[in-house]
């Protein structure tokens, strides 16, 4: 019998507290997937059709800065998600490139799956639009921390 994916989401921060009747709906848009060091999860301005929970390894954030190269604005490592994009209407494309700076174990969530069970439920939908929202906020605070330490020093 094959073996889901939900008990990883029910220990995955990220779920925490979440009703527990979703995690079969969710587990079903899931698999595992592994990325080797030195590639690329995503690439900025590539579609954006998933989001990853880490289970291991380390994934670089990064921004193309013209002249500089790329910025690492946040490393995410065990028990972090990355990726929003997915969700946002018109917009389903990587806004950071993420480079695999140590093999990625994690499990991949696919975004058209999980977009048509929010509309189906819309209490679904608010949940996970409500921590994505904190992850989105947390992200950007990451970016303009990086931005000042960047760019602050410029005299």
């Amino acid at each position: 019998m094959p073996q889901t994916l939900e008990p990883l989401l029910r220990g995955h921060a990220f779920f925490a507290g979440l009703d527990p009747e979703y995690l079969p709906l969710i587990a079903g848009c899931a698999k595992n997937t592994v990325f080797p060091a030195g590639r690329f999860a995503f690439r900025e301005g590539d579609p954006a059709d998933m989001f990853l929970l880490i289970r291991d390894g380390m994934l670089a954030l990064e921004v193309a800065a013209p002249g500089r190269g790329p910025i690492t604005v946040q490393t995410l490592t065990v028990g972090d998600v990355a990726g929003f994009s997915w969700l946002i209407e018109r917009h389903h494309r990587w806004q950071f490139d993420g480079r695999v700076i140590e093999r990625i174990r994690a499990v991949e969530l696919d975004g058209a799956c999980l977009r048509g069970k929010c509309a189906a439920d819309p209490e679904l939908g608010y949940e996970l639009m409500r921590r994505f929202a904190v992850l989105a906020t947390d992200r950007l605070q990451a970016t303009r921390l990086q931005l000042l330490d960047v760019y602050g020093h410029v005299g």
